[in-house]
């Protein structure tokens, strides 16, 4: 197997909160000097259980040379002698590059999260897909990613509990992985991994009411970092074609050219006209894998999506809303973590998707064989609907990043998780944001309920 980049984090952080007010669409969530309280504004009865957030004083520091001296790269042995210490971790965070990445971009957040989150945590990050790899397909990237966290679980015996943080499509493969990974607890208190089967056209929906095991350990944190939950189909999906329509009705055929089947399933064209594709699978429990009770088995789901300059992934995609619910973000940036610009609490909403309905079957027929802007709207409209609908039975909480006052704005996609120290590191916010919410988590039992 593939080697890896592996840390141990190893000191304490102690967060100071800040003072702050951020909107929810669902909920008004007022922030004090410890922390927020939430007060409904909806008649929704959904039983919801949100967690604190704190906000902690962020500094830029040089910890390339810390990071790379710290690292071990080679077999799992390293993993096994951490574990072995007088400090054991219990707490595994897996970190998931993107598209022709690799492990070296998590260099900077890797050394950060080593000094803030103590030494409970074992940050691992994945390599097994690197480079090309990520052309292979979702599915494909994402049963790798389980086969390889699955491996560092036997060979630590120490850890209790699992969170990962996804930067782009590594969010989309830990999203298929936690599913292979999941299973689910039954009336006994043991575990089963049994998959629901269902037709082609017809997606499982419902919900287990226990929360399950993720290779074998406690779920925590799911994190996504300008992931393409919803594809990079549409208008300004994926923003490097500015929107031109005879662009936006090209890059379908040509993708797959490009970058294999990932191609193919980010522009929702894969498979036979009747089967859904696989990110319309991917939002429900179905004959591939229980994607949504994986997903909701977490203490919480938290997706940061860049609001603007992301030249790769748009704003609707990575936060999983509908064009209606963008709005104007805030210019200023939250205390202590520059360039994060706002949080929303959203509670889950119950609904009967997703679903593939005659009409969308014929929408992607056109769509695969004479691909026309009328044609290429329509599936697309009907199928990120349906996804919304899918991923909203979940709790979440959205956090909008704004690099508009960087230096070097147009850089947001790798800028969001610092991918160079030096050239992205207007970013450093963001992590910090990241590993206070990680932190959080660490002490909280409560989490982000979902609709079921």
């Amino acid at each position: 197997m593939a080697t890896a980049s592996l840390i141990q984090a190893g000191c304490g952080f102690s967060p100071r909160f800040s003072g702050n007010s951020n909107n929810c669409s669902f909920r008004t969530v007022s922030f004090g000097p410890f922390g927020f309280s939430s007060s409904s504004s909806s008649s929704s009865s959904h039983n919801l259980n949100f967690s604190t957030e704190t906000s902690s004083d962020w500094k830029h520091q040089g910890l390339r040379a810390q990071a790379m001296s710290t690292t071990t790269q080679g077999n799992f042995g390293s993993s096994n002698s951490i574990a072995n210490g007088k400090n054991e971790p219990d707490h595994l965070l897996v970190l998931v590059h993107g598209i022709l990445a690799s492990p070296s971009d998590w260099t900077y957040v890797e050394a950060e999260l080593k000094m803030r989150l103590g030494r409970n945590f074992l940050i691992y990050a994945s390599s097994c897909n690197t480079f090309t790899k990520t052309f292979s397909g979702v599915d494909g990237a994402g049963k790798r990613l389980a086969d390889e966290v699955l491996q560092v679980v036997k060979k630590t015996e120490s850890l209790k509990r699992i969170s990962f943080l996804a930067h782009s499509l590594g969010g989309l493969f830990a999203r298929y992985a936690t599913a292979v990974l999941y299973s689910q607890n039954d009336s006994s208190g043991t575990e089963s991994n049994n998959v629901t089967d269902s037709s082609d056209g017809n997606l499982q929906t419902s919900f287990p009411s226990r929360r399950g095991m993720i290779a074998g350990l406690e779920p925590v944190s799911f994190i996504t970092l300008a992931t393409p939950h919803l594809g990079v189909r549409g208008r300004k999906q994926f923003p490097v074609l500015l929107g031109i329509p005879i662009l936006e009705k090209l890059a379908p055929p040509i993708a797959p050219f490009l970058v294999g089947r990932t191609g193919k399933q980010l522009f929702l064209t894969d498979g036979k006209p009747s089967r859904p594709p696989l990110l319309l699978r991917m939002a429900s429990d179905c004959e591939d894998g229980k994607f949504l009770s994986a997903l909701g088995a977490f203490r919480c789901r938290i997706a940061y999506a860049n609001v603007s300059y992301d030249h790769m992934v748009g704003w609707r995609t990575s936060s999983i809303r509908r064009e209606k619910e963008l709005v104007k973000p805030p210019v200023q940036s939250l205390d202590g973590y520059k360039h994060v610009v706002d949080v929303d609490y959203c509670p889950p909403v119950s609904s009967d998707g997703p679903n593939f309905p005659p009409e969308a079957v014929k929408a992607k027929e056109a769509a695969q064989n004479a691909p026309n802007v009328q044609n290429t709207v329509e599936y697309h409209e009907l199928m990120e609907e349906e996804m919304i609908q899918g991923l909203q039975k979940l709790g979440w909480k959205k956090v909008d990043v704004s690099f508009h006052s960087a230096v070097w704005p147009f850089f947001a996609h790798n800028n969001i998780h610092v991918k160079d120290e030096w050239l992205h590191n207007a970013g450093a916010g963001v992590v910090a944001h990241v590993a206070d919410s990680l932190k959080q988590q660490e002490s909280s039992s409560s989490y982000i309920s979902a609709s079921l």
